[in-house]
């Protein structure tokens, strides 16, 4: 029997799965280290693409600091992320509890 035939008989995960993470089951310390993770990741891909979006900005003949990529670029969206994530699982969190799950 597959994994996906278990998952419809056992009646799956009630709030879903995102890359085998049963979201649905996720406890308070859990989803606050997701959104922490998810806040982070977004940091890192926000600073890569500022820095190659300066990179190409600065190859066209101006001449911008690489400093402008953290404070105007991936800081703002790692924040917002993280605020958007922390909400997200938070929400699901209180509906798992106020279920009586």
């Amino acid at each position: 029997m597959t994994a996906q035939q278990q998952n419809l008989r056992q009646g799956g995960a009630p709030g879903g799965v995102v890359f085998g993470i049963p979201l649905g089951d996720l406890g308070w310390i859990t989803s606050v280290l997701m959104a922490c993770t998810l806040g982070f990741l977004s940091f890192f891909l926000f600073t890569f693409l500022g820095i190659v979006g300066i990179m190409i900005y600065n190859g066209m003949g101006h001449q911008v600091d690489y400093a402008g990529s953290y404070k105007y670029f991936s800081f703002p969206a790692g924040c917002v992320v993280l605020l958007v994530s922390l909400i997200f699982f938070a929400t699901l969190w209180l509906r798992r509890k106020l279920a009586g799950g």
